[in-house]
């Protein structure tokens, strides 16, 4: 490799070429008119985020209504909620190959179908086979989505908005999840079930309306897309030579390399992008929320609220306001310190929560970092000849072990519901020694940076 730049507090391992760092430098700010476009391809992707939360929050101020309607007992019901994540694992293990065979585009639309059969099965069910499947349904589309929504919005916007647009999927599947806790308290399970139909249909007619990746493009070699695309993106007056040049170098280089092979993530080379991705993914969901989301209001009147609404109203005014803060700070105070600060706040969330149960209360913090950044970093830390395969499996662990919680929850509250928070709590607090010693700082580096520093010699000529 050619001459590298080493910047303070990085870490000492090669970036990329040094013409190409001096010609970033010289790289004009989007003008207005990209950025438009940049912000309606995040809308309707994030979308998908919606579909992602609604189903994640569905379970929870249905509980009581679906199995007395249906009398179903706690297993079943505990069956039915985690259903959705053995759904997701099938949709995580195909995301990362539906995405590179059909765009990111085509992978939108894919999950789209399954989840509005998913909606519509729940909508029309008598018994819980039928709620079971499309439950399922529902579950394989929003593991689709958990990859490729992040993947997309991180390879279209420009390195400085980078990080907040990528969390504004977060963002979205805490809305999702909140409106969806709300509405539930309003509307019968049956409603709640069509309006869950509503964001997929948003997507599914938005995705005509938008570009697909310019990364992608180039990948499959579509020249004259891939410029087209990336015009749009960064609009009309804008010198785009120098960001296609880097993109195309790097997806030439790539492709002189071997075809990848699933085994090909287990060499030493990607070693680091494995273990920071599939680590974060591992802390994220045995931290519980999961477990917390679905059961959301059978928490609150076992912590000895009088109503599991009154708690699951305070849940959705505590999210939305720290996801938009996390969002704000994503690109200024960088991926590690939120991290950091998020887990922290989780493992005192999930401790206090302990205590009340031990006495006769954790969302915001998981909702600053925890929630959206490991989906970041993961659609930033992997090459992209690997990207398919190295998303298919951290999204397949976060699917499985959401699916572990969120079975396993109502369980584990039954035997001690204190225990079970002190358990999450001690796991949140291992994420900031993880986080401390191997997440490495990706905020105002481009994507085609990141690999190179985390993978020097697979870029190796």
């Amino acid at each position: 490799m050619e001459e590298v730049i080493m910047e303070q507090g990085e870490m000492e391992t090669p970036l990329i070429p040094t013409k190409h760092r001096k010609q970033q430098q010289q790289e004009s700010p989007p003008c207005s008119d990209s950025i438009a476009v940049v912000v309606l391809g995040t809308f309707v992707a994030v979308s998908g985020s919606y579909i992602f939360g609604s189903a994640i929050g569905y379970s929870s101020p249905t509980q009581y209504g679906i199995m007395n309607e249906l009398d179903l007992s706690l297993a079943e019901y505990s069956f039915f909620g985690s259903s959705l994540t053995i759904g997701a694992m099938t949709g995580a293990i195909m995301s990362g190959r539906i995405a590179d065979v059909l765009g990111r585009r085509g992978a939108m639309w894919v999950a789209d179908i399954f989840c509005i059969i998913g909606w519509l099965a729940i909508l029309f069910s008598k018994g819980a086979w039928v709620l079971d499947i499309g439950r399922l349904s529902m579950g394989y589309g929003i593991g689709l989505l958990s990859y490729v929504v992040p993947v997309y919005i991180a390879e279209i916007t420009p390195k400085n908005l980078r990080g907040a647009f990528t969390t504004v999927n977060q963002l979205m599947i805490c809305i999702g999840a909140s409106l969806t806790f709300l509405f539930g308290t309003m509307v019968t399970w049956r409603t709640l079930a069509l309006l869950g139909t509503i964001p997929c249909l948003v997507q599914f007619i938005g995705l005509i309306f938008i570009p697909e990746s310019p990364r992608w493009l180039a990948k499959v070699g579509k020249v004259e897309d891939f410029e087209f695309s990336l015009r749009r993106l960064r609009g009309n007056n804008a010198d785009i030579s120098e960001e296609a040049a880097e993109i195309r170098d790097y997806t030439e280089t790539i492709q002189r390399l071997p075809k990848a092979k699933t085994l090909d993530l287990f060499q030493r080379k990607y070693a680091h992008s494995l273990i920071v991705g599939v680590g974060l993914m591992v802390l994220q969901q045995f931290g519980g929320v999961n477990g917390i989301a679905f059961y959301a209001s059978s928490i609150f009147v076992s912590a000895g609220f009088s109503s599991g609404n009154v708690g699951t109203i305070a849940m959705v005014a505590v999210q939305i306001p720290m996801q938009i803060l996390g969002v704000l700070l994503m690109d200024k105070s960088g991926r590690r310190p939120l991290l950091m600060i998020s887990a922290a706040g989780t493992c005192l969330g999930c401790s206090l929560a302990g205590l009340s149960f031990l006495l006769q209360v954790y969302t915001g913090s998981f909702s600053l970092g925890m929630g959206g950044i490991p989906w970041v970093i993961m659609s930033e830390i992997f090459p992209i000849n690997m990207k398919g395969t190295a998303g298919s499996l951290v999204t397949l662990v976060s699917w499985f072990g959401s699916w572990i919680v969120s079975y396993a929850f109502n369980f584990l509250m039954e035997w001690n519901s204190a225990g079970t928070f002190f358990i999450f709590s001690s796991i949140c607090g291992f994420t900031i020694l993880f986080v401390a010693k191997l997440v490495p700082e990706t905020m105002g580096l481009t994507l085609e940076e990141i690999q190179a520093s985390m993978n020097p010699f697979s870029m190796a000529k």
